[in-house]
């Protein structure tokens, strides 16, 4: 019994511990999901670029968007991915 509590804490730690670093980003002008490994210790999963290659501004965005847009500089641009 104590083995299988064990086996399950384990699971349920590293999945929180693989869900914190590691991402998934859509390449913003190619497409496709690319894995890689967070700076720093997240909930969010997926990244993507709302504006993509088009000629949008962030002020077009809704703030939503906005949010998401940041989020994709931080995590993917700023840090070489998604070039």
């Amino acid at each position: 019994m104590k083995r299988r509590i064990f086996y399950v804490l384990t699971i349920l730690l590293l999945g929180a511990f693989i869900r914190l670093w590691l991402g998934v980003y859509t390449h913003d002008e190619f497409g496709g999901a690319h894995l890689f490994i967070k700076h720093r210790p997240i909930w969010k999963w997926s990244f993507y670029s709302p504006i993509g290659m088009s000629d949008l501004s962030e002020e077009d965005l809704t703030p939503e968007k906005r949010e998401e847009q940041r989020w994709f500089h931080e995590f993917a641009t700023a840090r070489g991915m998604s070039r």
